[in-house]
């Protein structure tokens, strides 16, 4: 007698699908991107938050509307796959892949960094080997023990982090208006167009990571309604976030381009050395919680994979106790274990960044297809199907051309990979 294999749960409700998706993208990013903001715009930084969020936000509407189609496990490749064909559902698979293991990668590098900082004697290849094993470990272990248990530490994680960078911003608010002496001069220089096409580019990394969480829609409980009011309102809190961080971060820290760390260095300023190392802590906690959403939702790509026959079956493979797809997280762990340890910040940040915008782009492209199906599947549907298709586009293919020739070598061999892997699924 045949036995109905064992199917995911769905316990994941609208506001805890919303915390994964601020989680996955308020990373360790954001305690070093207002270095750079300031660096590249001066004063105009807060504005390129504000921009780079208008611009996401286009690319989100457009992922809003497609997913309010489906129910099942797959997210973005789904979605690529049903509306673009097969091979275009492999290439975001594969780009996706990349992005979710070289991200959450780089974030593991920060956090065995941070760890270094407060027990110096990690600061070797030995210590990076022992945090990032016991890191790996026991996220998988939680993670395969139960999705219920990986949403409660996403939720955790997510509260603690936001509260900190909601304190960073109301503490040096309140410094501003009370201690006129810790005002930083604000200076509007001249920016060439370049330079606003790096800072967008840099910024689309630093929103990039909600996507992800839509891998989870077969264990969400009402996907499509939950998860286009999940998306637009994690990307309004994150908005007003990086927005009020950056400005606060200028305002209070002298040259805060300059800055290694500048969120601690600004709340040595108005809370003291106290308050320095707490963020400095943030930082620590903000990585594990990004790794400990990335861990319970990238391992869906290459469950859905699987379970469309694209990948080979064993990854489809549910838990008969836990009913979680326990293969697919121990692969994925290994592989962020060993990209983490090969690579440094900047190399998994780099991996990261440059197979967004193809994502996305297909993603805009698959609204107007999908839209003259007529099925009255979608769930949300957006004004403008045509314009918000079109600025996505524009949105996407403009920042793309900042990109120099390693990207696109990323990109090129990415895109081989996904290209092999369609005739060798064909073939079977």
């Amino acid at each position: 007698m045949n036995q109905t294999p064992p199917e995911l749960v769905r316990t994941i409700g609208r506001w805890s699908l919303t915390a994964l998706m601020v989680n996955s993208i308020v990373g360790v990013s954001i305690f070093k991107l207002p270095a750079d903001l300031a660096r590249n715009l001066g004063g105009w930084s807060p504005l390129s938050c504000v921009a780079a969020g208008v611009g996401i936000l286009i690319i989100a509407g457009c992922i809003a509307e497609v997913s309010s189609r489906y129910e099942e496990t797959g997210g973005l490749y789904l979605y690529a796959r049903d509306g673009l064909g097969r091979f275009a559902g492999l290439l975001v698979a594969w780009m996706t892949w990349l992005t979710r293991v070289a991200a959450p990668a780089a974030a593991a590098n920060l956090v065995w960094a941070y760890s270094a900082r407060f027990f110096p004697q990690l600061e070797n290849t030995q210590g990076k080997f022992l945090v990032l094993f016991v890191l790996m470990c026991h996220l998988a272990a939680f993670n395969c023990v139960g999705v219920r248990m990986g949403r409660n530490l996403s939720n955790f994680f997510t509260a603690v982090k936001v509260g900190f960078l909601l304190v960073f911003v109301i503490a040096g608010s309140w410094a501003l208006a009370v201690r006129p002496e810790l005002r930083a001069a604000i200076a509007l220089p001249p920016v060439s167009a370049k330079a606003w096409f790096e800072t967008m580019l840099l910024l689309v990394y630093a929103y990039g990571g909600f996507e992800g969480a839509l891998f989870v829609g077969g264990e969400s409980t009402n996907p499509k309604r939950d998860t286009p009011i999940a998306l637009l309102s994690a990307l309004a809190v994150v908005c007003l976030i990086y927005t009020a961080v950056q400005y606060v971060t200028i305002a209070t820290l002298p040259a805060a381009g300059l800055s290694e760390r500048p969120l601690s260095d600004a709340a040595q300023r108005f809370f003291g050395p106290a308050g320095s190392a707490a963020i400095a802590m943030a930082a620590l906690i903000s990585g594990y919680g990004y790794l400990s959403a990335n861990v319970l939702h990238a391992p869906r790509i290459t469950f859905a994979l699987a379970r469309q026959g694209d990948f080979p079956r064993f990854l489809g493979a549910v838990h008969e106790k836990y009913r979680t797809p326990y293969v697919s997280i121990l692969v994925y762990s290994v592989l962020v274990f060993l990209f983490a340890m090969v690579g440094n910040f900047e190399w998994n940040a780099l991996l990261s960044a440059v197979s967004r915008l193809a994502v996305y782009a297909a993603m805009a492209l698959a609204v107007p297809i999908l839209r003259r199906r007529n099925d009255d599947k979608a769930r949300f549907l957006l004004p403008a199907p045509y314009l918000f298709c079109g600025l996505g586009l524009v949105f996407s293919l403009a920042l793309a051309t900042q990109m120099g020739r390693s990207e696109f070598a990323v990109l090129g061999a990415t895109s081989a990979i996904a290209l092999a892997n369609w005739f060798g699924a064909r073939k079977h």
